[in-house]
């Protein structure tokens, strides 16, 4: 999950330091996200999940499909 988060970002060409804002977290909070040093909280996951729009799904890696299934 942690790679996705950071590749997620990283396709959309986005700095941390931008995610961290739209988060409303530190740069470091956010940093440890993605290097799963921390725990991503379900609110967080679900906002991530809402901006990048893909499914929670495949941001925990269950699948390989981004699609969200409405």
């Amino acid at each position: 999950m942690y790679r996705r988060i950071r590749d997620l970002r990283e396709d959309s060409d986005l700095t941390q330091r931008e995610v961290a804002r739209i988060l409303n977290c530190s740069q470091q909070v956010y940093s440890n996200y993605e290097l799963g040093q921390r725990d991503v909280p379900t609110d967080i996951l679900i906002r991530l999940s809402e901006f990048y729009n893909v499914s929670v799904d495949y941001m925990l890696g269950i699948t390989n499909n981004p699609k969200i299934n409405k």
